[in-house]
C-alpha cells in the first residue's frame, strides 16, 4: 500500500476522531493542553483529538432528595424534616471550573441550609408557614450556588414530623380552641335570643289581645308536643272581644291584668 494512501487514511481518522455531537440539552466544556477555550454545542463540533478534550454538562433541571434531617427549632422542639430541591445548571463552565462536584456541593448546601432554616423558626412557623420558609430557603441556596453556575428554581419541604407528646399536646390545644368557639358561638345565640325575648315582651305589653293569643298559641304547642288534654280558663273580655271581631263589630278593650 502506498505511504499516500496510508497518510491520507490516518489524517482522515485523525480528523473523524475529533467530531463530537451534543445533543439540545447538553454543552461540552473544551480543554486545550489543559485550559479552558469555550463551551461547544449543541449539534457537531470539531475538536482536535490529543490536543483538546470535553466535559459534557447537562443543563436539564435535576430533582434532588434531601434526605431527612433530625433539628431543633427555635423553641426547642425536635422534629424530622425533609425536602426536595430542584436545580439547574445555567453556565456550564462555572459548574465544571469552579467547583469539583457541582452534584454533590449542590446538595451539601441544600442540607445544611435546611437545618439552619428550621433552628430560625418556632414549631408553629414552620407548619403554617411553610411556603414562605421554602421561598426563603431556595434563595439562600441559590446564592450560594451562583458562583458554581447553578440556579435552584425552588426547595419544597415534603414531610414534617414531630414527637408523638407534642402531637397529643397539639391535638388538645385544638380541641380546647374547638371549645371556646363553641362556647362563644352559644353565647352570642343566647345574647341575641334575649334581646328579640326583650323586644317581643315590649310588643305584647302594649296588646293584651296578643298575650292571649301567644298563651292560646303556647298551649297548643304543649298538647301537641306531650298528647295531653289541657283545659284553659279565658278571660270574659277576650271571648266578648273574639265575638265581636267575628261578627265584624269593632273589638271590646282588654282590661289588662
Amino acid at each position: 500500500m502506498s505511504p499516500f494512501i496510508i497518510v491520507g487514511l490516518a489524517a482522515l481518522a485523525f480528523a473523524l476522531a475529533g467530531f463530537r455531537i451534543a445533543q439540545e440539552y447538553e454543552r461540552g466544556v473544551v480543554f486545550r493542553f489543559g485550559r479552558y477555550v469555550g463551551a461547544r454545542g449543541p449539534g457537531l463540533y470539531w475538536i482536535i483529538p490529543l490536543v483538546e478534550r470535553q466535559v459534557l454538562i447537562d443543563l436539564r433541571t435535576n430533582t434532588q432528595a434531601v434526605e431527612q434531617q433530625e433539628t431543633i427549632t427555635k423553641d426547642s422542639v425536635t422534629i424530622k424534616v425533609n425536602a426536595v430541591l430542584w436545580y439547574r445548571v445555567a453556565d456550564p463552565s462555572k459548574a465544571v471550573l469552579n467547583v469539583e462536584n457541582y452534584r454533590a456541593a449542590v446538595y451539601q448546601v441544600a442540607l445544611t441550609s435546611l437545618r439552619n432554616i428550621i433552628g430560625q423558626h418556632h414549631l408553629d412557623e414552620v407548619l403554617k408557614e411553610r411556603d414562605a420558609i421554602n421561598g426563603k430557603l431556595a434563595e439562600i441556596v441559590d446564592a450560594s450556588t451562583e458562583p458554581w453556575g447553578v440556579k435552584v428554581e425552588f426547595i419544597e419541604m415534603k414531610d414534617v414530623e414531630i414527637p408523638a407528646s407534642m402531637q397529643r399536646a397539639m391535638a388538645r390545644e385544638a380541641e380546647a380552641f374547638r371549645e371556646k368557639r363553641a362556647r362563644l358561638i352559644k353565647a352570642e345565640a343566647e345574647s341575641e335570643a334575649s334581646l328579640k325575648l326583650v323586644e317581643a315582651a315590649r310588643l305584647i305589653a302594649t296588646s293584651p289581645t296578643a298575650l292571649e293569643l301567644r298563651r292560646l298559641q303556647m298551649v297548643s304547642e304543649v298538647g301537641a308536643e306531650h298528647n295531653t288534654t289541657t283545659i284553659v280558663l279565658l278571660p270574659s273580655e277576650f271571648m266578648a272581644a273574639a265575638s265581636a271581631i267575628a261578627q265584624g263589630a269593632p273589638s271590646v278593650p282588654l282590661k289588662a291584668a
